[in-house]
């Protein structure tokens, strides 16, 4: 089950064992949270939660505590951190406790990997399977209705939906960072009931994949030496070559679609733009605009290739330092159009 899914149902059903599976630690923050609350209920989770972590951790341990009754609640919850090498090794007592678990007890188990084709994972329903996997750059469209939605529920804000694009766009995918720029937001604007693209400009800070965008505004801008500057700063910063181009091929695949649409099926500029999934804020649309125009029809087609190359060359395909590679991709892309 998709984490986002869990949260929203209104009330938890009771599983003996569950799997958080994944790397996004916002969506596993609250979804640990479900599960205490709908095990224990009000008690204190200081008398009847237990956390491990799973690197030196013994499978007894953990039994014994999931079949003590706590005092003053009706659950106990033992919740494994870090448990992938505990599921390795305990694998068949894991099993076996699922076949017959606590009647008191819920084990929690925090994995990066739960395969399908194990049997511990065929023996958990699909409801105790929950997956809290994080959003790649290039899906953050998929991250704008749960953005608006988050707003609106957690914080009584309506975030516009060019709001919620331009938040994306600076903060990028990690869900625990939107969620703390929408708490930010939220203070910032007082009473205001809107949250618009100028607030999220104004207020909310600039990841490092934000400053990977400043480089195509200087590109844009036929400003060569301050987008290699940028990319200079970013990488004095300690950003690894990987966490440049990361947001950078997300940016170039949407001018590569672009360009696709308008020259080869002679769609209009707007829709275009709609398509590739630009946010509508005219700051950042005329911006694309501008990259558009300074790249060229060739530099447009040739896009793509430009990108199979470097992501094939950043993980061992070519024998230049990292930093060059990057480097040399930003001055093809910065020159003046022949």
């Amino acid at each position: 089950m998709d984490a986002l899914v869990f949260l929203k149902q209104k009330s938890v059903p009771r599983q003996s064992v569950y799997a958080l599976v994944g790397d996004e630690d916002f969506l596993k923050r609250h979804t640990r949270h479900r599960i205490i609350t709908a095990a224990i209920g009000e008690a204190d989770p200081a008398l009847a939660v237990n956390v491990y972590s799973g690197e030196k951790l013994d499978f007894s341990v953990v039994r014994n505590d999931l079949e003590t009754l706590p005092f003053l609640a009706s659950g106990r919850v033992v919740i494994v951190e870090e448990a992938d090498k505990f599921v390795t090794e305990h694998r068949q007592a894991l099993e076996a406790y699922v076949a017959k678990p606590s009647s008191v007890g819920v084990l929690v188990l925090d994995v990066k990997t739960f395969p399908d084709s194990t049997r511990l994972a065929k023996l958990l329903p699909d409801s105790a399977k929950i997956a809290c996997k994080s959003f790649p750059i290039y899906k953050l469209h998929e991250l704008k209705p749960w953005s608006i939605d988050w707003a609106k529920t957690t914080y009584q804000k309506k975030l516009l939906p060019e709001a919620a694009e331009v938040l994306l766009e600076l903060v990028g995918p990690a869900m625990g960072l939107i969620d703390q720029e929408l708490n930010k937001l939220a203070i910032a604007v007082g009473n205001k009931t809107d949250l618009t693209p100028e607030d999220v400009e104004r207020f909310v800070g600039r990841s490092k994949a934000a400053d990977v965008f400043r480089i195509l505004d200087a590109i844009g801008e036929k400003r060569p030496g301050e987008a290699l500057s940028i990319l200079e700063e970013l990488f004095t910063e300690g950003v690894d070559p990987l966490g440049v181009i990361g947001p950078l091929t997300a940016s170039l695949r949407k001018l590569a679609l672009v360009g696709r649409l308008i020259h080869e099926e002679k769609m209009p500029l707007g829709p275009a733009l709609d398509a590739a999934g630009v946010p509508k804020w005219d700051k950042i649309r005329l911006a694309t605009e501008r990259q558009l125009r300074h790249l060229g029809t060739h530099r447009l087609r040739k896009l793509t290739d430009w990108l199979v190359d470097i992501n094939y060359g950043l993980k061992g395909g070519n024998a230049l330092p990292e930093r060059v590679q990057v480097e040399r991709l930003i001055v093809q892309l910065a020159m003046p159009e022949r």
